[in-house]
């Protein structure tokens, strides 16, 4: 696949544009990353002959929307994003009061696969390139522009792996961090993962100050390999201690991501599990509302959720139990792309 213009680093478009003045990649960037321009053409600062030469040798990347769904109240909105190979990806914006984040995809499908998601159960494609990963967070911008609001936050907790895709994932945080154009901070970035160490490794040496969150599920192997096949690789021991060692190194908390589901892992014996295994680790327990995407699986009550959160807490590890957003439009990763599949690859 030939690069396109959101693949490119500010330095690596100076190199490619370097028959050109200089100020012409800085029209270019600051077009695209900071007056979200969707095409050449809306980046009136360049002359036209230019913007027609540079749509043949360098195009844009789109991710096209063919399908969309919104919360009634108008906080969440997902939409299905069709690429130039006719593969199609997820991004979800939900919008709070104080602050915006979306919610994109690394890979088309997911090789995990864990049997509670949709992408799971779908199969792996390919990877994502890093602009269509970049297009992905500039729709979401545009869309909150429309709003006069401001993106403020980018999870990487979309379809696939994230760190089965780690060299990508990483432009893209690199581009929208550079304070020349998007000029996300790097705090405003959360790179989540089912538990591939490696790729927690790498992201200690980073130097970046963004946020890793680890999708935890389960406090032993036994539960946790039903929900997560890629734990009898990397089982709970092992990870747990690439965390570890995460925390010390950047001296940075980790979020440990629990989807509870009734009957299944909500129990406070479950909980108890969990909080013998995070003693000690600077981390932060996320309770999600799991979003079902089948009619076996059914979300933990909110009085199960509150009795799983104690448990946590008593044994003095934070916790919270995140919002639900996002049911009534299926908001669940891989569900769109699922629902739609008749036309999507």
């Amino acid at each position: 696949m030939s690069r396109c213009l959101q693949d490119l680093a500010f330095e690596e478009l100076q190199a490619h544009l370097a028959d050109l003045p200089r100020f012409r990649a800085e029209q270019i960037w600051q077009g695209v990353h900071q007056q979200l321009a969707e095409s050449y053409e809306a980046i009136t600062t360049l002359p036209a002959a230019l913007r027609g030469t540079l749509a043949e040798t360098l195009p844009f990347t789109v991710a096209h929307v063919v399908a969309d769904s919104s919360s009634e109240d108008g906080r969440t909105a997902k939409s299905l994003h069709r690429l130039e190979d006719g593969a199609s990806v997820e991004s979800v914006l939900m919008i709070y009061d104080s602050r915006a984040t979306v919610c994109v995809s690394s890979q088309v499908g997911c090789a995990v696969g864990c049997p509670f998601c949709a992408t799971g159960r779908s199969g792996f494609v390919r990877d994502l390139t890093v602009g269509e990963i970049v297009a992905q967070v500039l729709h979401a911008a545009r869309e909150l522009r429309r709003l006069e609001r401001t993106l403020t936050n980018v999870v990487y907790m979309g379809m696939g792996e994230p760190f089965l895709n780690y060299d990508a994932v990483l432009g893209s945080i690199r581009i929208l961090n550079d304070p020349r154009g998007f000029g996300l901070g790097a705090r405003s970035f959360t790179v989540s993962t089912a538990g591939i160490i490696p790729g927690i490794e790498r992201l200690s040496a980073e130097g970046l100050q963004v946020n890793l969150a680890v999708s935890l599920h389960a406090g032993t192997d036994e539960l946790r390999s039903r929900l997560i096949p890629l734990n009898r690789r990397y089982p709970l021991d092992d990870l747990l201690q690439a965390c570890r060692r995460y925390a010390d190194r950047t001296h940075r908390r980790i979020s440990f991501e629990v989807a509870l589901m009734d009957g299944v892992n909500d129990v406070p014996e479950h909980a108890k599990d969990l909080a013998e295994r995070l003693r000690g680790l600077l981390c932060h327990v996320n309770l999600i509302p799991y979003n079902p995407t089948s009619d076996e699986l059914a979300a933990a009550s909110e009085e199960a959720m509150q009795a799983f959160a104690g448990v946590l807490e008593r044994a003095g590890i934070p916790t919270s139990v995140r919002q639900s957003m996002g049911s009534e439009i299926e908001a669940g990763c891989g569900q769109l792309r699922a629902r739609e599949a008749p036309a999507s690859p």
